[in-house]
């Protein structure tokens, strides 16, 4: 029978439920137990696809197009698993399921209510990934904190699922911070307490609490949680600041928590096997080389609106041994003031992220042409693919003003257009060109090497692409499309042979990137930047895929 643990949060919300939630699959994972994660969000939105990166962080993208939450990312990170666009349950999807049945007259004259109505679509849904998953144990992430009134018919739903799939079949888990007075140094438990105390008043017994502290709880600490949570000290759990997230599954497990939850749930006991997990930490946590690489984006001011592919990068890293610093910066800084272009110099590679609008795009392909006239790897990713074209078309091809039509609907040279299935569109939430899309790799170049295969599968999310009235130029001026799409419309992938590492691509790389195996795009980047730096020349730079043998893959 399927296992379901609930993942609560108190005191403030991004405690770290989410890498709570992904480091518990983790510990039933390495114990040979199949897992599944979903992420409950209390937001109207249907989907996070309309929300601003600075609002909500970066919108994660899964195999079959959905538009989530950016936790799922972690979930697929650590679990190694694909998830789908119902692993991710809002209010809107549920208020609108319900509406849509109430207008059909499913619910034959009844008054529609929170309870029991809504609650049982949040249950229905819940029990539909376990279903579909067919996994031992349903994660389920709460989000936002307890006491939050948009969040209260997801907690109503969990506390009566203990009541129809039993206690011996559920688990709560509360998460909270435990604060650390800078003048005393003394940790205060009682924001904690009063988050429990609120989810008790709601009708919620937690079985497990877990701190979150700078440093280790100390035992008076861990006595005060167990006393006044009503829970025995072996269920108090800590997680304290480690200089790597992935360590967080490990030290959770080393204080027991893995045990106790198998325990608790009468699941087998097994030994776990960290043997993977731990090569991949230690190669993150002992490297032997460092690089810089300057991130010049639109939404520096938030670093999760670039987590997976910040992720991507450290994943890239580990493989070559590698730590990578990342500096953000806003690309504005570069239109306000050329000359500020010159600390781009310094950096091992230059890197150009997602985004959508005007702003800040000047600065971007200011960053862009630097990097291909000094002769720095490069990468770019969706809009920075784009704007590669843009750059290259107007300082390369001599096409004055180029554009994308997103920028300058106006402009005589249209190098980035709409999509023509794009055009008719009203709707703007869940429209775009989403999730895998297969891509045919043209042999003898750079992406070919990297991905050592002629058909690959990655992640889309984009509404402009490379306009088809100027391909020849682009091309009979140097520029290579090495990936297309299997009709021959949509240039995917592009490169410069001529330099070091030029490299962009339409798709998103960063959300099929995993601990022990990198995004190929990711992985030769970072490689790029190693061998530079080493003093290494273009004519002897060569990648293959068997040096990274994870790397292969449909």
């Amino acid at each position: 029978m399927v296992k379901f643990i609930f993942i609560t949060g108190g005191v403030l919300s991004s405690v770290g439920k989410g890498i709570l939630t992904s480091s518990i699959g983790k510990m039933l994972q390495t114990r040979g137990l199949k897992v599944t994660a979903i992420k409950v969000d209390p937001y109207v939105n249907a989907d996070a696809g309309t929300m601003n990166p600075y609002i909500h962080g970066e919108v994660y993208v899964t195999e079959d197009g959905g538009e989530t939450d950016l936790d799922l990312g972690w979930y697929e990170r650590f679990l190694d698993i694909n998830l789908e666009k119902e692993n991710n349950i809002t209010t809107g999807q549920v208020f609108q399921a319900v509406i849509s049945k109430e207008r059909r007259g499913d619910f034959l004259g009844r008054c529609v209510q929170i309870v029991p109505h809504i609650t049982d679509e949040i249950k229905h849904r819940i029990r539909f990934v376990a279903e579909k998953s067919r996994t031992d144990i349903v994660l389920t992430e709460c989000g936002g904190t307890v006491g939050d009134i948009e969040g209260l018919p997801f907690l109503e739903a969990i506390r009566q699922m203990r009541l129809e799939e039993g206690f011996a079949n559920t688990l709560y888990v509360h998460v909270a911070l435990v604060p650390i007075l800078d003048v005393t140094g003394e940790m205060k438990t009682k924001p904690l307490q009063h988050s429990v105390n609120e989810l008790r008043r709601i009708g919620i017994q937690p079985d497990i609490i877990v701190a979150r502290c700078r440093q280790m709880i100390d035992s008076e600490a861990l006595r005060k949680i167990a006393l006044f949570g009503t829970i025995p000290e072996k269920a108090v759990f800590c997680s304290y600041n480690v200089e790597s997230i992935y360590r967080v599954p490990l030290i959770l497990d080393e204080q027991g928590m893995g045990e106790h939850v198998c325990k608790r749930l009468k699941l087998p006991q097994q030994k776990p096997d960290w043997t993977e997990w731990k090569q991949f930490v230690n190669s993150v946590s002992n490297p032997r080389f460092d690089l810089k690489i300057a991130l010049v984006g639109k939404y520096a001011g938030l670093v999760d609106s670039y987590v997976s592919m910040n992720e991507a990068l450290r994943h890239s890293g580990a493989a070559c041994q590698t730590r990578v610093q990342i500096d953000y910066i806003e690309a504005e800084t570069f239109e306000q003031n050329q000359d500020k272009l010159k600390i781009l110099q310094k950096y091992d590679g230059i890197f150009i992220p997602y985004g959508f609008g005007p702003r800040g795009t000047e600065g971007k392909m200011m960053a862009i042409h630097f990097a291909r006239e000094k002769d720095i790897p490069f990468l770019g990713i969706c809009y920075g693919f784009q704007l590669a074209v843009i750059e290259f078309a107007r300082n390369v091809c001599g096409l004055e003003n180029a554009n994308s039509t997103e920028i300058n609907p106006d402009t005589p040279h249209p190098v980035i257009d709409l999509m023509p299935e794009q055009r008719d569109v009203e709707n703007k939430g869940a429209t775009m060109r989403l999730g895998a899309h297969k891509i045919i790799l043209k042999r003898d170049t750079l992406a070919h090497r990297l991905y050592g295969a002629e058909e690959i599968y990655e992640r889309h999310r984009h509404r402009w692409e490379v306009n088809p009235q100027h391909w020849d130029t682009l091309k009979k001026h140097g520029l290579v499309f090495s990936g297309k799409s299997p009709d021959g419309r949509r240039m995917e992938i592009l490169e410069l042979p001529d330099r070091f590492f030029f490299l962009a691509s339409q798709f998103h790389g960063e959300f099929k990137s995993r601990p022990s195996k990198p995004s190929p795009e990711y992985y030769g980047f970072v490689r790029a930047c190693l061998d530079r730096k080493q003093g290494r020349s273009a004519p002897e730079f060569k990648l293959e895929p068997t040096e990274v043998p994870s790397l292969r893959r449909k």
